[in-house]
């Protein structure tokens, strides 16, 4: 059984609330301080009252805590992403035995992104695009050009 954790709109936090900087002020979606946003202190009456509406109106949309947060939909349009580390030198290391083990230095971090599942997913050239060449055969000569999007 999976334990279904309440999102702060039904069930808000109690939040200790830091200063802000002199242009910023806090205001509550709800009575009795719940569910604080910020916003700008040089706003109208009127334009106080229509952005409250709107963020009122929207509370799901705003995450206070993280389980608030939707998932990633694991589709195939979504890519996976993995850091892998960058290959940097080579130094020796000493483990408990006293033998030296060689051991990569990692300087960083690289991102790389599988494409595989996307590119299996879509049309390969499904509507190619023309290269300058033809494109300029095709006009040579012609005064007027008008073509429609997808047809050759």
């Amino acid at each position: 059984e999976e334990s279904k954790e309440k999102s702060s709109v039904e069930e808000p936090l109690e939040l200790e609330l830091k200063d802000l900087p002199s242009h910023l002020e806090y205001t509550f979606l709800e009575d009795s301080n719940k569910l604080p946003v910020i916003i700008a202190k040089n706003l109208k009456v009127d334009e106080i009252e229509a952005l409250l509406n709107v963020l009122k109106s929207h509370k799901q949309a705003i995450a206070w805590k993280i389980s608030d947060i939707k998932g990633i939909d694991p589709s195939p349009w979504v890519s996976p992403i993995h850091c892998v580390p960058k290959k940097g030198g080579i130094t020796v290391v000493a483990n408990e035995d006293n033998e030296l083990i060689l051991t990569r230095l990692v300087t960083g971090w690289s991102v790389c992104i599988d494409y595989r599942k996307l590119n299996d997913a879509t049309m390969k050239d499904h509507f190619p695009l023309p290269f300058m060449d033809q494109m300029l055969e095709r006009l040579a000569g012609n005064e007027f050009y008008c073509f429609l999007d997808g047809f050759s």
